[in-house]
């Protein structure tokens, strides 16, 4: 891919692009807000354009949710406890269903055939990633009733590129899932952030350690071995 078409590629029809949460509440002024999470947000815009298939996940929680420390009284907002299903971090009531902290990001390019899969709707459960919740069992649904994996098998899909907020949990976590799931992945390191640095260092090492590949934009169109975009038609 040389410079002057590096602008104009097109991913390999059985690559997608996939934004995790990239919502309301996990930017700026928002309940669980991402140090300078919004700023990603025109990087998204921009590298969906070369995708035929974006999907975005989306945490979707009941009021009064497990993982809410306002659930647990005498317990404060980021500490850890013990679940019935292991460890859980207690965060800042977030993403509740139906609030304007749970919509996606009023900049985001978000078009008809794009398909998104709410996460965390039991309320029981916690879910950082579309393709398990917190249980490492139960998998999260799309309406149709298929599970994120059994999407994306369907339609013959072998790369997934992620982005979105925050890398150190829920893009971590989907990045790995889908890893294990038998995709090759992709993160656009320049497309997320994370809550903390030392997280960001956990998640880096974890993923590395399966075989996820962290690269910035710019390395996008070699690695995925992109085909120049046909010209566009002339007005």
């Amino acid at each position: 891919m040389t410079a002057n078409n590096a602008a104009h590629w097109k991913a390999p029809k059985d690559t997608v692009f996939v934004i995790v949460d990239p919502q309301k509440d996990f930017c700026a002024d928002g309940a669980l807000a991402v140090p300078d999470g919004e700023a990603i947000i025109p990087l998204v815009n921009a590298l969906k354009r070369h995708f035929d298939q974006t999907y975005l996940t989306q945490d979707w929680h009941p009021a009064g949710h497990h993982s809410f420390a306002s659930a647990h009284p005498g317990k404060a907002q980021f500490e850890l406890i013990t679940a019935p299903y292991g460890e859980q971090r207690l965060w800042p009531d977030h993403c509740v269903q139906g609030t304007e902290g749970a919509a996606f990001h009023d900049d985001l390019e978000i078009h008809p055939q794009d398909l998104i899969l709410r996460k965390g709707a039991d309320k029981q459960i916690d879910s950082y990633s579309a393709f398990y919740e917190n249980d490492r069992k139960t998998a999260p649904r799309f309406d149709d009733g298929q599970s994120f994996a059994e999407k994306l098998q369907q339609a013959n899909v072998k790369r997934v590129v992620f982005s979105g907020l925050a890398f150190d949990y829920c893009v971590g976590w989907n990045a790995f899932d889908a890893r294990n799931e038998g995709f090759d992945v992709i993160v656009v390191k320049d497309a997320v952030r994370s809550i903390t640095p030392e997280g960001e260092a956990e998640m880096i090492a974890k993923l590395t350690a399966v075989g996820v590949k962290i690269v910035n934009a710019q390395d996008l169109p070699n690695l995925l071995n992109a085909k120049p975009a046909p010209p566009a038609p002339r007005p």
